[in-house]
């Protein structure tokens, strides 16, 4: 049944039944309890012997000098096994009647007895000649022997013992004696046998089985049948993510995640770069789009709003033929503004020098312009395979451009003296292309911070006016920017905004 509360009933009761078993075994029934043992009833004789002097043990007599014809030894435990003390008024007889308990033998009479054992000396005065304490045979036509037992007050825990003689009844039955029979009654109380043990009784072993198997069930259920409700901040729906190609890795992970821990939800992704993401949210106009950018918005979005999300680094990636893995700034400008046109110009091999950008509406070609070229911007492609230059093109440097990271790193793996430029996290992973470093600085967020390395820039995600507080675009920009959405954006080497020296405005050094 879909919504009933599983957990609360198996809970309540997993905690109801041993409570009733306690209050039924400790309270109810086991309050005032009177129990009794036969600890030991052996016939004597030869023939059940186990030494050949056994007969010795039936050298005994009546009274009246008879000699036992098939003596028994019978040894008696009375005790106090319940939680309250007993007194003589609990017994439940007659109020002229000092007998509390009999103890009945058929086939047998008894021949004599002895109380062999008190648990507190002050009992002894309970088996007195006027206590009722004494032995008689019932029914004269087929004898019982009866041993009949004082109203004794026990204290919780108290016993004594009666050590008993009995003889079977002329011309009984020569068959094993049946067993004794206990009579009375305790008033809101019982009378029954116990048994001395070493382990669990019955009853509690029915107890911690009940109890494991309510474990398992509970344990099953919540493994197979139950599924775990989402956390609080969870929202269902559907959510486009695009825009900047750079940081699509990190947000494809980050939505797996969330995506896993918040069912009911799905991503689509149409990352084509910063500038047409932002065009697609502003078209868009609703919570089911959200972009990212690298580096602030252009002129034109008034109602994108900007939510600073991480510190990225970029950097520049070479061909290994070009033999250069060390640029000034100044060179890098002389390398785009095509005034250098082959490596060994600037120490490297003798390799032609061609560069692999990205489209003009990409974040990371708007921030490598900025931050290398001065704001300059970066003249047209002239080539389409990245080799050579397309046919009727203007002399020069062989230039072409491409839609994303990845592709930018897989021409320059390619192309022969190439180079091109990427966010860090991506290039790293990538073994056959070189970064660069720029003026003998590599991409460090310490070297950023303190102005020695130029290429970063902030990533932005942008929502279409304040989203909605339960919408899912809301919900997973707070994922993105809690624990789990930082330790993501760290293992692809950006660095969480919060976590900076300036956090409000994600500029380092501030």
């Amino acid at each position: 049944m879909e919504g009933f509360p599983w957990d609360v009933l198996l809970a309540v009761v997993g905690i109801a039944v041993p409570a009733v078993a306690f209050l039924w075994e400790f309270v109810l029934v086991g309050r005032k309890r009177l129990g009794y043992r036969v600890q030991m009833d052996t016939p004597t004789g030869s023939e059940r012997g186990f030494a050949p002097t056994a007969d010795a043990l039936a050298q005994l007599q009546h009274e009246n000098g008879e000699r036992l014809v098939d003596p028994s030894f019978v040894l008696l435990r009375i005790e106090n096994s319940g939680t309250t003390d007993i007194d003589t008024d609990d017994y439940a007889v007659n109020e002229n009647d000092r007998v509390g308990v009999r103890v009945k033998f058929p086939g047998r009479t008894v021949a004599g007895m002895v109380v062999t054992e008190l648990s507190s000396p002050h009992l002894h005065e309970c088996f007195g000649d006027d206590s009722g304490f004494g032995a008689r045979d019932e029914n004269p036509e087929r004898p019982v022997g009866v041993i009949d037992l004082p109203r004794v007050p026990l204290n919780r825990g108290a016993h004594y013992k009666i050590l008993a003689v009995l003889d079977r009844i002329p011309n009984g039955s020569t068959e094993d004696f049946a067993d004794p029979q206990v009579v009375g009654e305790i008033k809101g109380g019982s009378l029954r046998e116990t048994k001395s043990r070493t382990g669990p009784t019955g009853s509690v072993m029915a107890l911690i089985l009940f109890l494991v198997v309510l474990s398992i069930f509970q344990l099953t259920r919540s493994l197979v049948f139950d599924e775990k409700p989402p956390p609080l901040d969870c929202a269902s729906g559907k959510l486009t993510i695009t825009g900047s190609t750079a940081f699509t890795p990190v947000l494809k992970e980050t939505t797996a995640s969330y995506a896993k821990t918040c069912p009911g939800t799905s991503f689509a992704f149409d990352t084509r770069g910063s500038a047409e993401g932002l065009g697609s949210l502003n078209q868009a106009g609703n919570d089911g789009v959200l972009a990212f950018s690298d580096g602030a918005k252009g002129e034109g979005f008034p109602q994108l709003l900007p939510r600073p999300v991480a510190f990225s680094l970029f950097t520049l990636v070479v061909n290994k033929e070009a033999g250069v893995q060390d640029l000034s700034l100044a060179q890098i400008r002389d390398l785009y503004d095509g005034k250098i046109a082959n490596w060994k110009d600037i120490g490297g091999k003798d390799q032609p020098v061609r560069l692999v950008d990205r489209h003009s509406d990409s974040g990371t070609r708007r921030t490598f312009e900025v931050r290398l070229l001065a704001g300059k911007r970066e003249p047209g492609d002239n080539s389409d395979d990245c080799l050579k230059q397309a046919p009727g093109a203007q002399p020069g440097v062989v230039r072409c451009a491409r839609p994303s990271t990845n592709d930018v790193l897989d021409a320059v793996a390619r192309v022969p003296g190439a180079l091109g430029y990427s966010e860090l996290g991506a290039a790293t992973k990538r073994e056959e292309v070189l970064p660069v470093r720029i003026d003998g600085h590599q991409a460090t967020l310490e070297g950023a911070i303190h102005a020695a390395y130029p290429f970063w820039e902030t990533e932005y995600a942008y929502t279409f006016g304040e989203p909605k507080a339960d919408s899912l675009v809301a919900s997973f920009l707070r994922y993105l920017t809690n624990q789990v959405g930082k330790d993501i954006v760290r293992s692809h080497g950006h660095r969480p905004c919060a976590e900076l020296a300036n956090p409000v405005l994600c500029r380092p050094g501030a």
